[in-house]
């Protein structure tokens, strides 16, 4: 009979860490006298991206996500986990 092992144990695959629910943070920057929409993971370190709107600055956003993600696990390189959900009262 086996037993199930310790959730810091398991194994887990790509799949798993690019599914990873990370703090999302939103701003506008000015970049050389325009406003731009920066979008970025501050969990994962040099994960953003900035465009004229936000949903593009956020749909470019995923792309880099699963490209820093697929670089770390290439190199196998510890991902960062994100930190837990803040509760409510």
């Amino acid at each position: 009979m086996s037993h199930a092992e310790p959730e810091s144990e398991r194994v887990r695959d790509l799949a798993y860490y690019e599914a990873v629910p990370y703090l999302l943070v939103v701003e506008s920057v000015e970049r050389g006298g325009r406003w731009l929409r920066r979008a970025e993971y501050p969990e994962l370190p040099g994960c953003f991206a900035e465009a004229e709107s936000a949903v593009e600055a956020i749909e470019n956003l995923e792309s880099e996500k699963r490209r820093l993600i697929r670089s770390m696990w290439d190199r196998q390189v510890p991902i960062p986990a994100p930190r837990p959900p803040l509760r409510s009262a």
